[in-house]
């Protein structure tokens, strides 16, 4: 997980960007919504392609003017069964995009949503690690919560893996200036390690300011294996588990 919506791309650059994934040994994908907009053509690319699934919510920085009429938008997505989570949701300070408090309020309505509709929670977390914690443990939490590129250090691992929750690791794990992330990898069991793109952001080493895809995901897999001290292929079959035990996806 995951490639992100991003403009929407066309069935066709999906068909190809699985393509090009699966040869690489990339056998599914979850596409994440952070607009009502974009989470409809997150559900729709899901039911077009067999190997692509959806999250759909609405991202911190997006939701001024978020009203009644959208969550039940996203609750009736919910109910379709190419989706996985609601996600991405949660809380961003470093873009001053919509206020805190406006976002807080969000993040516990995407929350409630989860618990509800019994789908995972994906959550967003950028330079608000406290907040984020704090407010998980006040609504409590969903049976499954994935921190979406993971961006905390060791402690905030810590803290993570304690409550059970899933660390999901995107390039940046490879890169040369990013050694808080590997001490922070380092501290996570298997079980609750999941591997992304962030596409078309967020491109591991040596691709780095270039555009990001699924294809480039075994980069990643292998900086964080080397990261968390796990052969590859350990690390791909705990992944995989993952994605049945927390997603429902089985890979073929």
């Amino acid at each position: 997980m995951a490639q992100r919506a991003g403009r929407q791309p066309s069935p066709e650059f999906v068909a190809h960007t699985m393509r090009d994934a699966q040869a690489v040994g990339v056998a599914a994908v979850i596409t994440v919504g952070d607009t009502v907009a974009s989470s409809r053509w997150c559900v729709a690319a899901a039911q077009a392609h067999p190997d692509v699934y959806a999250a759909v919510a609405v991202h911190p920085t997006e939701v001024a003017g978020l009203d009644d009429e959208a969550y039940r938008t996203l609750e009736q997505l919910c109910a379709d069964r190419r989706v996985v989570a609601v996600g991405e949701t949660g809380l961003d300070y470093y873009w001053d995009r919509t206020r805190p408090a406006e976002q807080q309020t969000h993040f516990r309505r995407h929350i409630e949503l989860a618990k509800r509709v019994a789908k995972p929670l994906m959550i967003h977390d950028r330079d608000a690690h406290a907040d984020v914690l704090r407010i998980l443990r006040e609504e409590g939490a969903p049976e499954h919560v994935v921190f979406h590129a993971f961006s905390g250090d060791a402690d905030m691992a810590r803290h993570c893996v304690r409550a059970g929750y899933l660390l999901s690791f995107p390039g940046v794990v490879t890169f040369k200036n990013a050694p808080q992330l590997r001490e922070a990898a380092a501290m996570v069991p298997a079980e609750q390690l999941l591997v992304e793109t962030d596409a078309p952001f967020l491109t591991p080493h040596p691709h780095r300011g270039r555009p990001n895809a699924p294809r480039l995901l075994p980069l990643t897999v292998r900086g964080l294996a080397g990261a968390a001290g796990l052969e590859v292929p350990v690390l791909c079959s705990a992944v995989a588990e993952t994605g049945r035990r927390v997603f429902g996806i089985a890979v073929r």
